[in-house]
């Protein structure tokens, strides 16, 4: 997206000057000739970078007061300092105020722009390795080769490069918002910032103030920025959006018709540029029936739908997305990776997973710091939990099925069979041509087999025993 730089100064020929340099290198740009006029576009839609001349002749503030009152409301805020009176003292006194560099009158073109564009990158880089910290621990792609998730993939890459709203549904635990930092990532937004904000833990009475920002009083209390001014040229995730309250919903509705609202308590229209997505994990038009949520806000959220399946809907995945996970967690904290045996993955892939990905994730770094042994040794099934391992076919639990070696040879070969290839059923998602690869079989022997045992299999879910 295109950066909007504010000039201010109270020389006309100086910002004209500047303006079109700018404007020539591909910037959107304002003016201002003084204090009042700068804090009033400041506050009215926040710029990527400021160009604020120290002196201001005439003004209600000079530009050293000016910069600290605008450090002071949006402190991550970039200015460059100019002066044509300027000396070392007064440009350690800006530095020391926040700015980020002082450009001295007359000024060289090709000096201004540098300096115009490293701001802007270190503000790219400042917004980036907060949101870092933030996402340390998550994960920023949809992992995975099975049709469903493949699919979703392939809508995110369709949708991302346009300004389409986009509601993203899907339980809870299922990627929903990695989802979307996919289409930020992806989209002509992704250099400017990404904001997430969760419906769900705000309490009732904070939700406008989140969203919109409150103006700063008489009595000295400081102005907030809500949630929708600071992703300007970016994109907001209203995250579990059926969770807003009903007066907020129309409220936002106005706001997204608009681009722009009015800070509580305040009068003057902010104007902005937000690409805004949503998710829930609820059934919205039963909602709308309910009479819980608006008709018309989820008619403006959901241009495009985007559905992300749980994780037992693609239980093809969980093999690839716990080898992952070990490997991630190993990564960072330093321990040793370690491996799941066949009758692990096999109960793995035969778990509802109620939490789904989240969940997954959570039970991998838990068997990681937990389970005994070196990186050399597999996590079996009996090392999972009890919830987890119960469900699965697994070789380990043979003994507990039957007396084996009270039964002839045929019947204990046909039980180790049927439990052998019932894992490795399960192991494949239930496809028969890449079981019979991997255990040496003609497909039409291997379905001969299974028919003889009695175990029969599912593609969409996981083989069962029909014995």
């Amino acid at each position: 997206m295109e950066h909007e730089i504010l000039i201010v100064d109270d020389e006309p020929d100086i910002r004209m000057l500047i303006d079109g340099i700018l404007r020539d290198e591909g910037y959107e740009t304002r003016v201002a000739a003084n204090a009042d006029q700068a804090l009033e576009a400041f506050r009215t839609r926040r710029p990527s970078l400021i160009i604020l001349d120290i002196w201001l002749q005439g003004s209600r503030l000079d530009g050293v007061a000016l910069l600290k009152m605008i450090k002071s409301e949006e402190p991550t805020q970039p200015v460059v300092m100019i002066s044509g009176h300027g000396s070392i003292e007064t440009a350690v006194v800006t530095l020391q105020h926040g700015a980020y560099d002082f450009i001295e009158k007359p000024f060289n073109a090709e000096r201004l722009v540098v300096v115009t564009r490293r701001a802007l990158e270190a503000a790219r880089l400042e917004r980036e390795n907060a949101e870092l910290r933030l996402r340390t621990g998550s994960d920023t792609a949809l992992f995975g080769s099975g049709a469903a998730i493949s699919a979703v993939r392939a809508q995110i890459e369709r949708v991302a490069p346009t300004n389409s709203r986009v509601l993203i549904s899907g339980p809870a635990g299922s990627g929903k918002e990695v989802a979307a930092r996919m289409i930020h990532e992806r989209s002509k937004r992704a250099s400017a910032p990404f904001i997430a904000l969760n419906c769900a833990t705000l309490a009732p009475s904070r939700f406008e103030d989140e969203l919109f920002g409150v103006e700063g009083q008489s009595d000295g209390s400081a102005r907030r920025t809500g949630v929708l001014e600071r992703a300007h040229k970016g994109t907001l995730l209203l995250d579990e959006v059926s969770d807003m309250p009903l007066e907020t919903q129309g409220k936002i509705v106005r706001a997204l018709q608009d681009q722009a609202f009015e800070r509580i308590g305040g009068a003057a229209r902010v104007k902005v540029d937000v690409r805004v997505l949503a998710s829930t994990n609820r059934d919205l038009s039963a909602e709308i029936a309910a009479g819980r949520f608006r008709e018309d806000l989820y008619y403006r959220l959901a241009v495009v739908p985007i559905r992300i399946p749980s994780l037992r809907e693609r239980r093809e995945d969980i093999p690839g997305l716990a080898q992952h996970f070990l490997k991630q967690y190993a990564e960072n904290s330093g321990l040793p990776p370690r491996e799941l045996s066949v009758d692990a993955m096999a109960a793995l892939q035969a778990y509802e997973w109620p939490g789904n990905v989240r969940e997954l994730r959570n039970l991998v770094e838990h068997l990681l710091i937990m389970m005994p042994g070196s990186g050399n040794d597999l996590i079996r099934a009996d090392m999972l939990p009890s919830t987890v391992s119960q469900g699965a076919p697994s070789m380990a639990r043979m003994d507990s099925d039957a007396d084996v070696m009270a039964l002839p040879l045929r019947e204990a070969r046909d039980l180790f069979e049927t439990q052998y290839l019932h894992v490795q059923l399960m192991r494949f998602g239930g496809n028969i041509s890449r079981t019979a690869s991997f255990v040496g079989m003609e497909r039409s022997a291997l379905h001969r087999k299974l028919k003889q045992l009695g175990v029969s299999h599912d593609d969409r879910n996981h083989p069962t025993n029909q014995g």
